[in-house]
């Protein structure tokens, strides 16, 4: 990574900034032109102009970084690719732009005729445009990536996003009228596995981040609900991960110089949506195993792969259901049916072409319709919870039900099985060993 360490205090209008593009790819290089930053003691603001290695590509962007974090960033839903340079101007008119080759623009701020004079970022981390006696004219808050930042406020119906390398599915916090919550998307389906309630069912009109905690707050403007930090230094900001779609708080550690989390919505790598991959089922262990239906070619890989799970398939002639006992799902929100039966709802599974999954509550007597099989955990049997998967028809026949079921069981504690084994054979060894060598003590003594 290289950057230029130049920075002003603004930026008038008229102003022109050059990144050159490297000639050819390389694999995590980061070019950065710092433009302006605040008057703060470290880690302060700054904001830059950025050029990345991406996809082999090259995107270039706007971004407001905290210290070395990056908190804001003009091309997180939609990417600004570009060759040979990338270039910032704030144009005459007040339009701020990133442009390509060709005077390609890639993103502008939509702000020209609005007496726009100069750019600004506030000690908030605020990025804003603002005419001559400092009315803001468009700023980055408005535009909320994946993370916010203190001060920071975001109202019912505006959301979060980060989205995993290499993923078709994304995650999102999403403030809604009566709860805050996490949720997974794929393709069309969403799904959520975490969410918080204001008590007595009070209504949310906003949400802030102080320094203390995160507050939800009612239409008067009234705090309702918060969530408390874990820890006594400020809160910074807080952030959704783009790897586990967990979402924390972080205070800024002097002692250790970076950022920290002060407190985390989901603590247990089995409550996450993809604590394991696709298909496979997280255990007591936080360890990873495949539901078992695996073909031969598939076996030969190093991942467990969905088998033969019945994806666009359905009708009872085409299609039936595996049942697993005391495996449950982290996903909520998706369509069910109350007062039925484990039949009946197996049976709407497998004549719905959607639905590769269902969860069955024998205490509730509800059927959960899934259409991926993500955020699979094992659970306490007694629980009452039955997770079934669709597979093709005559996948049990040869096996047998009752064996596969036993199979596919057996494969959910294997791994579970083999540490308690290495536990305590190596503690058996410990044990062996250390008779061993007082024998051998007391030998030499006499």
């Amino acid at each position: 990574m290289f950057s230029n360490g130049f920075c002003n205090s603004d930026i008038q209008k008229g102003y022109k900034l050059t990144l050159a593009v490297p000639a050819e790819y390389s694999l995590g290089f980061i070019g950065r032109a710092f433009l302006i930053e605040t008057d703060q003691i470290a880690p302060n603001f700054r904001a830059a102009v950025s050029v990345e290695a991406v996809n082999g590509k090259f995107s270039c962007s706007l971004e407001v970084l905290l210290g070395d974090v990056k908190v804001w960033n003009s091309g997180h839903y939609s990417r600004f690719y570009v060759s040979e340079k990338c270039v910032l101007e704030l144009t005459k008119d007040g339009d701020l732009r990133l442009k390509g080759p060709n005077d390609r623009v890639g993103w502008l701020s939509g702000t020209s005729r609005q007496g726009v004079e100069r750019l600004q970022i506030l000690r908030t981390g605020n990025l804003v445009l603002v005419d001559v006696v400092n009315r803001v004219k468009w700023q980055s808050f408005n535009f909320p990536t994946d993370v916010m930042l203190w001060g920071q406020r975001l109202n019912v119906a505006t959301r979060l996003t980060s989205f995993p390398g290499n993923s078709t599915e994304f995650y999102s916090f999403e403030i809604q009228r009566y709860r805050i919550a996490l949720f997974l998307h794929s393709g069309k389906l969403n799904y959520s596995y975490w969410e918080f309630k204001p008590s007595k069912n009070r209504n949310i009109s906003f949400i802030a981040l102080g320094s203390n905690g995160l507050g939800l707050f009612n239409d008067k403007g009234k705090k309702i609900a918060q969530i408390y930090s874990q820890r006594l230094q400020p809160l910074r900001f807080l952030s959704l991960g783009n790897r586990t779609g967990n979402l924390a708080l972080y205070h800024y550690s002097a002692n250790d110089r970076n950022f920290q989390a002060s407190f985390q919505a989901i603590n247990k790598t089995c409550d996450l949506p993809l604590g394991c991959k696709p298909c496979e089922i997280c255990t007591f262990t936080n360890s990873c195993s495949c539901i078992g239906l695996l073909t031969k070619k598939e076996k030969d890989k190093s991942d467990c792969g969905c088998g033969e799970i019945a994806v666009g398939l359905c009708g009872r002639n085409r299609v039936e259901m595996l049942e697993l006992e005391g495996v449950g799902s982290v996903l909520r929100d998706g369509p069910k049916m109350v007062n039925v039966s484990k039949e009946e709802c197996a049976s709407m599974c497998t004549s719905d072409c959607k639905c590769v999954g269902v969860l069955y509550s024998s205490a509730e007597l509800e059927c959960f319709f899934y259409g991926v099989v993500m955020g699979v955990k094992q659970v306490e049997k007694r629980s009452g919870l039955i997770y079934m998967v669709k597979v093709a028809k005559g996948t049990q026949r040869g096996r047998g039900k009752r064996n596969l079921k036993k199979w596919v069981l057996i494969l959910v504690g294997v791994v579970d099985g083999l540490i308690i084994v290495l536990v305590f054979g190596g503690l058996a060894y410990y044990l062996i060993r250390r008779r061993r060598k007082k024998s051998l003590a007391c030998d030499n003594s006499s």
